[in-house]
């Protein structure tokens, strides 16, 4: 699965293209704005971009109106397919955001229900109760989104709902020639919706990839050789900022050790989970750690990791948003991208983690683990990789068998010779291979 050996990059289309908040239904081709960020993108090492919702919404985009045309505010379907073509002549792969469990108010058959009531042949496309009512004083009752009633939710035991979705992925493939679907609020999507979704992407086209949001939970209820190929890693994502600010490397190597380490019990063991360090809805890391220097070395920990590393538009450069001040100020327009020192580091871990047998599909060890330092070890095929990382503001050497006697260090290039330890200095991250 081309997937496993990609690092992804997420936009999120309508923050990304300064579009107004509400749909003002004024057509302008802001989505063009990407094919202008490709160098960049490329520069950076991602070779695939998750977009966040393009199709027509009421608002932030996961409330759609129409799943087979691209928001108004963002410009046309010619404009989106010609950023599609521009991208895939680069080699970057495409996923778009699947949001199948809801729709908005404003969907086009939900429309149809408020006009026609018992009439409408959508009524049973929504779970509905025509004898109550809702917030908005509609005369009926609907089901919403954990209670959010601008987001409709959708009866996905529905034939013919199944099939409308089914025809509008199609329509993707055909139209946009995407790469695969990220599935929005997988942890709450019918489990048979699923399945039958995983087959009929199977047969649209070869490594489709689809990938799901999961925020709690066992991720092996909806990652399997049934339903997804992947689920974003939420556990680790916690892991890791929290190990840094606290200073307790311990936690996120729980973590990892758990997921995916050599015993039976490790459920996650084999799996290729999206991981990431921040995105569209919490705070932008380089807000949320209190010691900016340890922002280099959890990118190291994060590319090192078992899993698909994703970066988040403006992050690369350390842009800053919290949560605390709302949705738009984690979702900004950037005038032009940032090449910056962190930037420069981010694409070295990227070149790193494409090429490396051991990074894409290893098996994981923690050899050294101290509250501010810990190693991972990665083995593959003979290929042997140690993510080394020091959070401290001293020197530390690592005593331990290494099992080689020299490494390079792929960051930097530089040789390491293991006689006396491993000799960390102060702040530091390393991707070690080992050579004999």
């Amino acid at each position: 699965m081309w997937a496993y050996e990609s690092v992804f990059y997420q936009i999120y289309p309508l923050g990304f293209c300064a579009a107004p908040f509400e749909n003002d239904g004024v057509l302008t081709n802001r989505i063009k704005k990407v094919s202008e960020w490709i160098p960049h993108i490329k520069k950076l090492g991602a070779d695939a971009i998750y977009f966040s919702p393009v199709f027509e919404s009421d608002s932030h985009g996961y409330n759609t109106r129409d799943y087979k045309k691209i928001d108004t505010r963002l410009g046309t379907n010619d404009d989106f397919k010609s950023v599609c073509k521009a991208l895939h002549k680069e080699g970057i792969r495409i996923v778009l955001d699947g949001v199948f469990n809801h729709v908005g108010r404003g969907f086009w058959a939900f429309q149809d229900v408020l006009r026609n009531r018992e009439s409408s042949p959508y009524r049973y496309w929504f779970n509905i109760d025509f004898n109550g009512n809702s917030p908005y004083s509609d005369g009926l009752w609907y089901e919403g989104w954990e209670g959010h009633y601008d987001l409709v939710k959708l009866n996905l035991r529905n034939e013919e709902v199944i099939s409308h979705i089914f025809d509008c992925v199609r329509t993707w493939v055909e139209e946009f020639d995407i790469d695969g679907l990220r599935l929005d609020v997988a942890y709450m999507i019918d489990r048979e919706f699923l399945r039958r979704l995983r087959g009929f992407c199977d047969s649209l086209k070869e490594e489709f990839v689809l990938i799901g949001e999961m925020i709690h939970g066992d991720y092996t209820q909806i990652v399997n050789d049934s339903m997804l190929h992947s689920a974003t890693n939420y556990e680790c994502y916690k892991g890791l900022y929290s190990s840094f600010n606290s200073m307790n490397m311990f936690e996120i190597c729980h973590s990892l050790k758990n997921q995916f380490g050599p015993e039976s019990w490790c459920r996650y063991r084999g799996m290729h989970l999206l991981c990431f360090a921040d995105n569209h809805d919490v705070s932008r890391i380089a807000s949320v750690l209190t010691n900016e220097r340890h922002l280099p070395l959890l990118y190291t920990l994060m590319f090192a990791m078992p899993g698909i590393p994703c970066i988040y538009y403006g992050s690369e450069w350390g842009a800053k948003a919290d949560k605390k001040d709302g949705d738009s100020a984690l979702r900004a327009s950037f005038e032009e991208p940032v090449f910056n020192g962190l930037s420069e580091y981010i694409s070295r871990l990227a070149k790193i983690k494409k090429q490396s047998l051991a990074l894409n599909y290893g098996s994981l060890s923690v050899p050294v683990l101290t509250n501010k330092q810990c190693i991972i070890e990665r083995k593959a095929d003979g290929e042997r990789i140690l993510a080394c990382i020091n959070a401290d503001s001293e020197g530390y050497t690592a005593h331990f068998h290494v099992g080689c006697k020299e490494a390079v260090d792929l960051i930097t290039g530089e040789r390491f010779d293991f006689g006396g330890g491993t000799r960390l200095p102060a702040y530091t991250g390393l991707i070690l291979k080992c050579e004999n």
